[in-house]
């Protein structure tokens, strides 16, 4: 009785907590910058399906992101840029040449669709420790993968269209291989589902799939020509560089 009393109390002691989790993943190793193209899809609730082809440049984890536009002809030249702050709202650009203007995004316009996509410019930025509560609510096994299921509920002076995510996180590789995010009634609003490989040590999307459920539409993102570690400098996200499209 006394060996069972001491193992319940060593795993209660060393048990994994959400912010723990989250924190975690916020560490895991990443590559300082990154190189990719993008097919995006969009497909709608009568099957119909719209691509478009992009460039997209990211550096430190993601918190620094240039996209270009490259295809349809129609969309050429639209591109966006991002950059992440922890102490004030992120910065969001747009340049749309049919207007020749530069669109800033505001922290009001979170919500609003990425060029008609199942992203929303919320879903594109990362998800700051401080700016929720993380919960371990259980394990389970999803494609044959041991995941810790880890809910993110926005604490309140978040704008945000999303009440809570719960996150299917590989035990292993902390990385999200699913996600369900629920709208502000708590109703499930998109699912999503993400696919690496392996880059010199590194676990890299290859794939991102987001269905709308409410809306019976779904995006999907495949990653091709990646490139690690080039070099990116810092002053290319500038809104200068909006207007350039990459060589």
């Amino acid at each position: 009785m006394r060996k069972i009393t001491l193992l319940l109390l060593f795993g209660w002691v060393f048990a994994l907590t959400g912010d723990e989790l989250a924190r975690q993943m916020d560490s895991r190793r990443t590559p300082i910058d990154l190189k990719v193209d993008l097919l995006m899809t969009l497909t709608n609730k009568k099957g119909k399906t719209r691509s478009s082809s992009l460039h997209s440049i990211t550096k430190d984890d993601g918190t620094k992101q240039m996209i270009w536009f490259l295809e349809p002809a129609d969309d050429k030249g639209i591109s966006f840029l991002k950059i992440e702050h922890d102490d004030r709202d992120d910065e969001m650009r747009m340049w749309l040449p049919a207007f020749k203007k530069i669109r800033r995004i505001s922290a009001k316009k979170r919500s609003d669709s990425f060029m008609g996509s199942d992203m929303s410019y919320e879903d594109m930025s990362s998800r700051q420790l401080d700016e929720f509560k993380f919960i371990l609510i259980g394990q389970e096994v999803s494609d044959s993968i041991a995941c810790h299921l880890l809910e993110s509920i926005p604490r309140e002076h978040m704008r945000t269209e999303y009440s809570r995510h719960i996150t299917w996180v590989d035990s292993t590789l902390l990385i999200p291989i699913k996600e369900e995010s629920f709208d502000k009634s708590g109703q499930l609003l998109k699912e999503k589902y993400f696919s690496y490989t392996i880059i010199k040590e590194y676990q890299i999307l290859t794939k991102v799939h987001v269905v709308n459920i409410q809306k019976n539409h779904s995006t999907t993102l495949n990653f091709e020509n990646i490139e690690l570690n080039t070099g990116v400098k810092d002053n290319l996200f500038h809104e200068r560089h909006l207007k350039r499209l990459p060589k």
